[in-house]
């Protein structure tokens, strides 16, 4: 929601109102490089006195005193303008678009399916059943086809189907509203062992239950609505379309939060039958253990512990296989805004992940041979929106060979502007 300055996840915003922007744009345009812009929740305190070597920008979003900060609390004070949520990406001012969370969930895919024993380097022949269009969730449609999974998405909303055929995420031809023409589609490319997003047009509730009943395997299993969001519509409740839902929301929002509850355990009911079947599920981050556990679902493995049936992709995927390796994301931004600065950097980057995988360490290869495979066709794969920017995973002595091959790159007048480095909240 561009115009609302919302960039990611829902409700992640770089800015509360307009006229912050505008302030913030005036700051920016006049400050020196002895002064430095504080911002609090998109808010600017002003421009302080600094020096030269001091950060231009010092930025912190949604600070909350932890004895009040209850979802009320938070719902509350984001009202009346005092805190925002700037999730990591939108508050820190680095929107590098969709390719964030495209590479991020490419990598959760093909490490989900090493650790299931599901193929090693792609995921061609097997499926994977989630639901999510939105700014987060639809880059699941192009992960699933970038590791060759069929991948299986419900969104309920038209104008997320919509936008995600707008940008060439999906296809017309693979968006269905009839079930069993969906599953038609998913054992024929499950047998072509070719990637694709397949998308129902309805409720994931519908889908995954539909599954349970016709005895359709499903390898890889997630969720990623926003339930984060639980309250204000991120999650839609069975039985309703989108926009009954959102009535439903406004006249009535206890007998709305009743209806999603139940459908939370509905939800939970067709995933422990499918994966009693075979199926591997992991929470996606999006709180969906949580609100599933508070709505009563039989999702405890034991409550009084506070443990869950299921793992989060953290715990299980990327946690000992990437990030106890030391690799994370590590971002950079080509202050050029030029194309061809963005093309040499993926191939510095390139050069260098051929070099560290050469070097053969094992216990490593995987994650430097999904890197580099990455960086050698993002060109292709993802979309620039914003700003010149890449993405990929790597561990400290990748990242500071790739930092000083760019500092001599831009030293011999290969690039012809700086390249600020970032990361996000993975690291």
């Amino acid at each position: 929601y561009p115009h609302e300055l919302i960039t990611y996840g829902g409700n992640g915003a770089v800015f509360q109102n307009w006229a912050q922007y505008r302030l913030v744009m005036k700051y920016l345009s006049e400050m020196t490089d002895e002064q430095t812009l504080v911002l609090y929740s998109g808010h600017p305190l002003g421009l302080f006195p600094s020096n030269k070597d001091a950060p231009r920008v010092v930025v912190t979003n949604g600070m909350m005193i932890p004895n009040h900060s209850t979802k009320e609390d938070w719902n509350r004070y984001t009202a009346l303008g005092v805190t925002s949520y700037g999730q990591m990406t939108a508050g820190s001012f680095m929107y590098i678009g969709p390719q964030g969370i495209v590479h991020g969930t490419t990598i959760t895919l093909l490490n989900a399916g090493r650790l299931n024993g599901l193929g090693k380097d792609d995921l061609k022949g097997h499926t994977y059943l989630t639901s999510g269009l939105g700014g987060m969730s639809g880059a699941q449609a192009l992960a699933a086809v970038i590791t060759g999974a069929v991948g299986i998405i419900a969104e309920v909303d038209e104008d997320a189907v919509r936008q995600r055929l707008d940008d060439g995420y999906i296809s017309r031809e693979h968006v269905f509203t009839d079930l069993p023409a969906l599953a038609e589609r998913i054992e024929h490319y499950r047998a072509a062992q070719q990637g694709v997003a397949l998308v129902y047009q309805g409720n994931v509730v519908d889908l995954w239950e539909y599954l349970v009943a016709h005895n359709i395997h499903i390898d890889l299993g997630s969720d990623q609505t926003s339930l984060h969001n639980i309250d204000d519509l991120g999650y839609c409740p069975q039985g309703y379309t989108f926009q009954e839902a959102k009535e439903l929301m406004a006249r009535d929002k206890s007998r709305f939060m009743e209806e999603v509850r139940a459908t939370l355990r509905r939800h939970v009911d067709a995933i422990n039958t499918l994966t009693e079947r075979g199926m591997y599920f992991w929470d996606y981050g999006n709180a969906f253990l949580k609100e599933a556990g508070e709505a009563g679902a039989d999702i405890w493995k034991d409550r009084e512990q506070g443990t869950y049936q299921y793992p989060s992709y953290v715990e299980h995927i990327m946690g000992p296989m990437c990030f106890d390796y030391g690799f994370g994301p590590f971002r950079w931004v080509c202050c050029s805004g030029q194309k061809e600065d963005l093309d040499t950097t993926d191939a510095i980057a390139a050069e260098i992940l051929e070099k560290l995988l050469a070097d053969g360490i094992p216990e490593i290869q995987s994650q430097l041979r999904d890197n580099l495979h990455w960086i050698r066709h993002a060109d292709t794969n993802i979309p620039i929106v914003g700003s010149k920017s890449r993405i990929l995973y790597a561990d400290a002595r990748g990242r500071i060979l790739i930092a000083k091959a760019f500092n001599t790159a831009i030293a011999e007048g290969l690039l012809q502007g700086p390249v600020v480095l970032g990361r996000d909240h993975h690291d």
